[in-house]
């Protein structure tokens, strides 16, 4: 997945999973390795960017007349 900018949330986090178990088999080489990690660690930040982006979308869509945000928990 040489290109991660426009992926998706979800095909990003995906990948992330894929990459986890591979890392995780312990069967690459270390070169391979520390390639996957670092996709990695580039997919986690524009993960993290695209949660943040969606959390002050949602602040802003729930905004009081003040224009304070007016978070609410939901009884679950």
């Amino acid at each position: 997945m040489g290109n991660n900018k426009d992926v998706s949330f979800e095909k990003a986090l995906a990948r992330l999973e894929e990459l986890v178990s591979k890392l995780e088999e312990g069967n690459l080489p270390l070169e391979e390795s520390l390639k996957l990690f670092a996709e990695g660690i580039e997919l986690t930040k524009k993960c993290s960017r695209q949660l943040e982006a969606a959390e002050k979308h949602i602040n802003i869509l729930i905004e009081g007349g003040d224009g304070k945000p007016m978070l609410q928990e939901e009884d679950l």
